[in-house]
This record gives C-alpha cells, structure tokens and sequence, in this order.
C-alpha cells in the first residue's frame, strides 16, 4: 500500500502566508519560503502553495515568490491560483513547481485540465475542488447530502455538483483531486469526510483532503472513513499546535503507512 501523504499548505497573500476561515479573517502566518523549508526539515510528504487572491483579483501566481519558496522546499512542491493557460502553467513549473492545481481556471474552461495533461503529464495536473453543502430543497429525503463547488475563492457558486465535478476533472486529464470543504475550513471541525468518500469511491486518482483538520486523529479519519490518499493542513502546523512527526506518528499507530519524518524527502 502506497505512503499516505502529510502536506502543509501555504495560502498566499501579498507575498505571505495568511490563513483564516473560509479564506476570511485572514491574519498573517509568516514567509512562504521559511515556512516551506521549516516543513521540509520538519518531515512534510509534500507541500501546497496556493496564491489565494490570484483568481479573485484577475491576474497571475506571484512567479517571484514561488521561486523563493521552491528554493527552500526540498520535497514536491504544488502551486495553484491565478494558472489559466498552458503557457502559465509552465511558468509556474519553470518556478520550481512540481504540480500546479487549478480551480477557478478549470471551471471556466475545462479542457484547460486536458490541454495541460497533454503537455507536462497528468501527473503533474491537480485539480482542486473547494465544496460546500448544498441547501435541501423542500421534501428531500433526510439523508439526501449534496455538494456544491464553489470558486474565487470560496466566494462564488458555479452551479456544479461537486461529486460530478470530480468525475470530469478526472475523465478530462486531473492526475489528482484537492477537495477542501468550505463549510470546515478553518473552523477545526475535522474533515468531510461524507464529502471525501463520495468523491474518493468515484474516482481513480489519489484524493488530498483539505479544511477542517483540528489534531491527529483529523488525519486518520480523512484516511481511514473517508478514503484519503493525503491530509493536508494549515494552521495547526502554523502554528505549532502539532507536528507533522505528531500526525504521522498517530498515523502509523492506527496502521497507516506513512513515511517516517527522516524519509520524508528522500
């Protein structure tokens, strides 16, 4: 059975690294490159640097602050936000990435996920799905659940069924899926993983679960119920609430298989 990811996530404004709730209420976390190579030293699997205000402010992934981080972070780096060509994209690997997540870009043009697969390998083409809960429209059945994708940030509905979103993205060239719930981003409410079986039971490529991660046993839930190939986190790392050796640690207890934190980038 193949390790099962740790990765810290970067969400970038103006150069540095925020987080928030629901990509709100942002305060200031530190520099994306030192941070990415603390996490790097600190056993991170992989790392995700997403330029959160690329996509809602119309204009492209800060390329400068994606070489200064991707000269610190010796382990795989994915960088999303504000990528809408195949030209851009190979800027941004030219940057030092070695994946590029696409999200806002890929719903308005679909066959961008394609025309990139096709250049650079799916391998390197990520798809992120930031979902939330649909409303219930009256006389559903109780246990009738729904997604809905969102964009922009989490600001804008698109009017996609997140679970058939999934689907596409993969038929039309994602070699992996991000899927954050907005409804537990930031809050420490642990993962969805409702919403990550029912994406990870439809879909052949490895699954990232994001939003919501509040300690360790987050982790071996997204993975264990809800069929995760990789947890990622941001702010309890950030912060130093846990580490990343603390999370593999619980992982590897409950049988997980993870690489132990002085493999981790080899």
């Amino acid at each position: 059975m193949l390790a099962r990811r740790v990765i810290p996530c970067l969400d970038v404004a103006n150069g540095r690294v925020v987080k928030g709730t629901r990509f709100v209420d942002l305060t200031d976390e530190g520099d994306p490159a030192e941070l990415a190579g603390r996490y790097a030293r600190e056993g991170a699997d992989e790392i995700v640097f997403v330029d959160i205000t690329a996509a809602p402010e119309g204009r492209g992934t800060t390329l400068e602050v994606v070489r200064r981080t991707a000269s610190r972070a010796f382990v795989p780096l994915t960088v999303g936000g504000g990528v809408r060509s195949v030209d851009e994209m190979r800027d941004v690997l030219r940057a030092g990435a070695d994946k590029v997540s696409f999200n806002t870009a890929a719903v308005a043009e679909p066959r961008l996920l394609t025309a990139c697969a096709r250049r650079f390998g799916r391998q390197a083409v990520v798809c992120a799905i930031d979902a939330r809960r649909s409303p219930q429209p009256a006389g559903a059945a109780l246990e009738t659940t729904a997604w809905e994708v969102v964009t922009h940030g989490g600001r804008t509905p698109v009017g996609l069924d997140a679970i058939e979103w999934a689907q596409r993205a993969v038929e039309l060239g994602a070699g992996e899926l991000l899927v954050t719930s907005m409804d537990r981003d930031g809050t420490r409410s642990g993962f969805d993983t409702e919403l990550l079986r029912a994406i990870s039971s439809r879909v052949r490529v490895p699954v990232i679960a994001s939003g919501g991660a509040s300690g360790p046993e987050d982790f071996v839930v997204a993975v264990r119920d809800g069929g995760a190939d990789a947890v990622l986190a941001a702010s309890i790392f950030h912060r130093r609430v846990y580490s990343i050796d603390s999370v593999k640690q619980a992982m590897a207890a409950a049988g997980l298989p993870v690489r132990p934190v002085g493999q981790a980038a080899a």
